[in-house]
């Protein structure tokens, strides 16, 4: 399983950390001096649960954000309202 959310297709994205030493010019210093660049990620807040797809309860990954803004649809988590629907439509 990628880490990538199933709903909004967010992602790892790359980046860099910078570190400066030196004092400002407006504090009376010569400026800052990057000092190191290094490479960092950015990893989204992903969680692994499960979720219906096409009526089908399937474990995948989805960010917090998705979840939070209800694309997310859980299936129930104990069978009494199945029962229900299947004796309405053993009845129809």
């Amino acid at each position: 399983m990628p880490y990538v959310c199933h709903f909004t297709g967010k992602k790892t994205t790359f980046g860099k950390s910078r570190t400066y030493r030196g004092q400002k010019i407006v504090k009376g210093g010569f400026g800052l001096k990057p000092t190191g660049i290094t490479r960092r990620t950015f990893r989204p807040n992903l969680q692994k649960l499960t979720a219906l797809i096409d009526g089908v309860p399937t474990k995948i990954r989805a960010s917090a954000k998705a979840i939070k803004q209800g694309l997310v649809v859980k299936p129930l988590k104990r069978k009494y309202g199945y029962t229900r629907q299947q004796k309405a439509g053993a009845a129809a």
